[in-house]
């Protein structure tokens, strides 16, 4: 993402004019799958927007450099009610229990969600969660279409970045500290062929931001590029203007 975010900056992708993609689960796919993110007083009105929406506004938002002035949203809930455990059950887990073991639970969250959006550069997009995508275990992809090339990603596939061209060969970039930028190669530790994924994108943010801790005390000015409060705080803003306009039926502007 790294690599990314310096590909735009350098104008490789030539004008954003749209950007699409998804994030998509299966774990909440059978009526028999709960978890607290399901009731709206522990997490809040909305779920799938809220819970896998607010990374992929986020990522995008932290790579491109643009932001997402309008939005346009449609909700879906495609188990009105679930059948909840009367035991503890992990997270992801695929326990079997019998029907005297659950109670019926109505949903008030959305499993399903689709945003029409607009950027504050003039490109457009759109975004569909969902966590009753059977087969779909932790997919966070996109697409941003340039005025000179284009570029997907999907997280189940981390290392490989597919580059695309009108006049010419697609290529995929293969992850590789002798392949990128300077930006990307401070936080890759392993050498090309040597897969690097989910649990290194923790340990990389905190080297981050140890790193920001310690040079800050030597230059006040020092700024972060990493998630902060104000980061979080956007977030928070966004899922509340998608929420407001799916329950508008209308495109709500961000400010």
């Amino acid at each position: 993402m790294h690599q990314v975010k310096k590909m735009i900056e350098n104008h490789d992708l030539g004008q954003i004019l749209a950007v699409n993609g998804s994030y998509q689960q299966d774990w909440l796919f059978y009526e028999t799958d709960f978890n607290w993110r399901l009731q709206p007083e522990f997490s809040g009105d909305s779920r799938a927007i809220a819970d896998i929406g607010s990374h992929w506004l986020d990522l995008v938002e932290f790579i491109t450099g643009i932001q997402v002035s309008e939005v346009c949203a449609d909700f879906a809930t495609f188990h009105p009610v679930r059948k909840k455990p009367l035991k503890p059950l992990e997270t992801y887990s695929n326990k079997v229990l019998d029907a005297k073991d659950y109670e019926d639970i109505p949903i008030h969250t959305e499993d399903y969600a689709t945003v029409l959006l607009r950027f504050n550069n003039g490109a457009h997009g759109a975004m569909t969660v969902n966590q009753v995508a059977a087969g779909r275990k932790n997919r966070l992809y996109f697409e941003i279409y340039g005025s000179k090339k284009s570029i997907a990603w999907n997280s189940e596939r981390p290392n490989e970045l597919w580059v695309g061209r009108r006049d010419g060969n697609n290529e995929i970039m293969m992850k590789d500290p002798s392949l990128v930028d300077d930006y990307a190669k401070e936080i890759m530790d392993f050498p090309g062929g040597h897969n690097e994924g989910f649990p290194d994108t923790s340990k990389q943010m905190f080297k981050k931001v140890y790193n920001y801790i310690v040079e800050a005390g030597h230059d006040k000015n020092k700024k972060t590029d990493f998630a902060t409060f104000e980061t979080g705080q956007r977030e928070l803003m966004l899922c509340e203007k998608i929420v407001k306009s799916a329950h508008e039926r209308s495109w709500i502007a961000v400010t």
